[in-house]
């Protein structure tokens, strides 16, 4: 007896049914990273209008979810990165719950029309929108099951289960749990963003989450020379061949050789490269000044306590407030830079007021810094007055 119709249309082989649903996969992350993120949430890219609406298309069909809600949950997401009103943080919700019901808690604010009208805006609102894909959601799904099983037969159901769980598993589950909870940092951001490894083939380049939240409207997600953001491989090509327009990039900061005094250009390079900058003066002045205060203490100092040093205020609770507190109390060097670590993030804190004053705030900051007496903190205080754009925040392409 012929059994061939069971393994559908295409009758495939193993190794045929594997590949396809790892390419449905793959184009499911793709539509997710550069359609729904990098495109229609952050206006880093813009999609070419049949690229864009393909991915539109697929979203529904894999998962019955429209952009206007994906856009709205992720923007506020951002508003309040893993403070009250975060609609998916395991900061706030416990990492087990956003590994486990990710997809029911993103549910839960994707479907309040509130959330939607307030951060939802600039998403497609045409006919095909609110006739389609808003009022039919199951359609798409009932509409991929068939094919699946129509090309592929019997096995067309495990690669149904496959497609159908790697939005909610990958991202909701993956991404915004273990992608605030465990990993790397390259920037100390004000959240706790992590880089879950420096490439990644199944997540779109979403692994490299830390980067992205210390530069939400780039691009591009990877930022070191070992980091492989594989979004902006296809951004890549998708570019070469007309299918894509890059809008923006992450700004980074080179030293050239110092102005005679800090001018508005100086700070505008400081405030807009500001993750660069404090991750420069972490390597340059905190590292160093705490690795010689160290050595000078006998033992008394531990370099373990780099990351009360360097970590964003925010994320401290009071047990790490108090230790840290005991470090500086130790070590006056290490009290000093970490105070001018802080007055210089005052620059970007939107407190002090127009170019004129931030002008001499950063002058003044400059100017107690090379008088500081401490050598580490006089060298960057000469360098910052050479820092220029090194990479534009906004680009033509790519």
């Amino acid at each position: 007896m012929n059994l061939d119709f069971l393994y559908g249309v295409l009758n495939l082989s193993f190794w045929g049914y594997v590949l396809a649903g790892f390419v449905m996969v793959q184009i499911t992350m793709m539509a997710v990273t550069l359609y729904l993120h990098r495109d229609a949430a952050h206006r880093a890219v813009d999609l070419h209008p049949v690229l864009r609406h393909f991915f539109r298309l697929w979203i529904w069909a894999t998962s019955g979810q429209i952009t206007r809600e994906w856009v709205a949950v992720h923007r506020k997401h951002h508003a309040f990165s893993d403070v009250e009103g975060d609609p998916h943080s395991p900061v706030l919700l416990g990492l087990r719950k956003i590994l486990l019901e990710g997809a029911e808690v993103y549910q839960a604010s994707a479907r309040d029309p509130a959330i939607a009208a307030k951060y939802g805006r600039g998403t497609p609102d045409d006919w095909v929108e609110r006739n389609v894909y808003a009022r039919y959601r199951n359609l798409g799904l009932i509409s991929l099951i068939l094919a699946d099983l129509v090309l592929f037969g019997v096995p067309g159901i495990i690669i149904i289960a496959v497609q159908m769980a790697a939005m909610p598993v990958m991202a909701a589950g993956v991404i915004n749990g273990l992608g605030h909870a465990l990993g790397y940092r390259n920037f100390e951001c004000d959240n706790a963003a992590r880089n879950l490894m420096p490439w990644g083939l199944l997540t779109g380049g979403e692994e490299l989450h830390n980067n992205h939240h210390a530069f939400p409207s780039s691009a591009r997600f990877s930022m070191r020379s070992y980091e492989f953001d594989i979004g902006w491989m296809w951004l890549t090509l998708f570019s070469a061949v007309g299918l894509a327009k890059v809008r923006k990039v992450a700004p980074r900061a080179r030293v050239e050789a110092p102005r005679p005094v800090v001018d508005l250009d100086t700070v505008r390079t400081v405030i807009t490269a500001r993750m660069d900058v404090l991750r420069n003066y972490a390597r340059t002045v905190t590292m160093p000044v705490l690795k010689a205060e160290a050595a000078r203490s006998a033992g008394a100092l531990s370099l373990r306590v780099r990351k009360l040093l360097v970590r964003h205020p925010k994320l401290l609770d009071d047990a790490a407030r108090a230790r840290l507190q005991q470090v500086l109390a130790q070590s006056a060097a290490l009290r000093t830079v970490h105070d001018f670590q802080q007055r210089l993030a005052v620059l970007w804190s939107g407190t002090i007021g127009d170019n004129e004053r931030l002008t001499g705030y950063l002058r003044d900051w400059v100017r107690e810094a090379e008088a500081s007496g401490i050598e580490r903190l006089q060298e960057f205080a000469r360098a910052l007055k050479g820092y220029r754009l090194a990479t534009p925040a906004m680009v033509a392409g790519v």
